[in-house]
């Protein structure tokens, strides 16, 4: 039974908006009409990111990366305690403060009272629900551990969240750091250091070498920094406009693999998230190779990707996992352990499970190591081109001050 939001007036002229469940617009009314409401304004609910007559699609994602695992977290714990998921999706929806929110949940309901499964319910809404969340929720279903494997996926979305928060916490400082030293420099370079030059103008004696310098940076800053701000807003466009062909993406996807901080950090975060989602895959029943072509479409890096890809044709050939992620050098060879110690076992989830942690726990290991060297040497950094400045400024004035004497 499809969800309706309804704006009426209350029998004091009070107007007062929510949602019901109705065969269709008419019987919605009608059932507002029978509470004493008149209406205004019917209209169905419809997925975020899907169109549909007389519907609408929210222009925004419903649920962050926080809100969801949240979300999921909650659906998990109602539905673990015995809830039936349909008392579960109304109470989340009644409980739900934000009206976007409360409309999908709203619509999900209505799915699931129509019939259809919770997965199928949840691909009306891609946008929010991935095609992994949707493929651990469906062998939730299947296996009938529906709310096990909530309490899971909600456990690896916590994990990832938190990991992308560390990585984005341990460069956030160099990143502000960064930024401070280039207004400030070039605040000094192209105000303070020709206002300071103009006072020995008319000297007819030549200045040091170094404010020399430091004038000819100044000028070509004021005569040409606009056009110099420009070509580098052009090759950050250009560059954007070009990673979308597939082809040049991948190649520098694996170029960025190979710089010798930021790749190793790449290649430990993309092989911990892609451990991490196989092993949930795995763990909650779905094929392998399902389950690898789902965790290879988790991998933002494109060259990874490929190789993920590359692994998923020999194991479709009956290559063992392991084997056919050894032969892929872009993923450390830690994975590939692991998986051979998980088949040989026959606990290939849980081994997937343990990678997925070391990884991650090297990844932010040494992205504070990163962090911890970069802060003193940005400072170092910022300190000697401030002195390079006040020098330039200063020789001058020792200078005078020589010849006066």
């Amino acid at each position: 039974m499809p969800a309706y939001r309804f704006e009426a007036l209350d029998a004091t002229g009070r107007a007062t908006t929510g949602l019901l469940e109705a065969d269709n617009a008419r019987a919605a009314r009608a059932q507002l009409r029978a509470q004493s409401l008149v209406p205004l304004d019917v209209s169905q609910v419809a997925a975020a990111g899907r169109e549909s007559k007389g519907s609408f699609r929210f222009s925004s994602r419903v649920f962050g990366s926080t809100g969801l695992a949240v979300w999921t977290r909650q659906i998990a714990g109602l539905v673990g305690s015995g809830l039936p998921l349909e008392r579960a999706l109304t109470a989340l929806s009644d409980e739900a403060e934000d009206p976007k929110q409360r409309e999908l949940v709203a619509h999900l309901r209505s799915e699931v009272n129509a019939g259809s499964p919770f997965a199928r319910a949840l691909a009306g809404a891609p946008r929010e629900f991935d095609d992994v969340y949707r493929g651990v929720v469906a062998a939730g279903e299947q296996s009938g551990a529906l709310g096990q494997v909530l309490e899971r996926l909600a456990d690896d979305l916590e994990e990832r969240q938190a990991l992308k928060s560390k990585l984005i916490g341990a460069t956030l400082y160099p990143a502000i750091v960064s930024l401070i030293a280039v207004v400030i420099v070039i605040f000094l370079v192209t105000y303070v250091v020709p206002q300071v030059a103009s006072v020995f103008a008319s000297s007819k004696r030549s200045l040091p070498a170094l404010t020399i310098a430091m004038l000819a940076i100044s000028s070509f800053l004021r005569s040409w920094g606009w056009l110099l701000l420009l070509a580098i807003a052009g090759g950050i466009t250009g560059l954007m406009l070009m990673l979308r062909n597939e082809a040049f993406r991948e190649r520098f996807d694996a170029a960025w693999l190979g710089l010798p901080l930021v790749g190793r950090l790449s290649r430990g975060y993309n092989a911990a998230r892609f451990a991490g989602t196989l092993a949930m895959l795995a763990s909650a029943g779905v094929p392998i190779l399902k389950a690898l072509q789902a965790a290879a479409e988790t991998l933002s890096n494109r060259a990874m990707r490929a190789d993920a890809l590359e692994a998923l044709v020999q194991v479709r050939e009956g290559a063992p996992l392991a084997s056919a992620l050894a032969g892929k050098k872009r993923f450390p060879g830690l994975l590939a352990m692991f998986c051979r110690l998980g088949e040989q076992t026959g606990q290939l989830p849980r081994m997937l499970d343990r990678a997925a942690k070391q990884l991650s726990a090297e990844v932010q290991r040494r992205a504070m190591q990163l962090a911890t060297i970069l802060e003193p040497l940005l400072i170092v950094a910022m300190g000697g081109m401030v002195m390079l400045i006040v020098l330039a400024v200063l020789m001058p004035i020792i200078q005078l001050n020589t010849w006066v004497k």
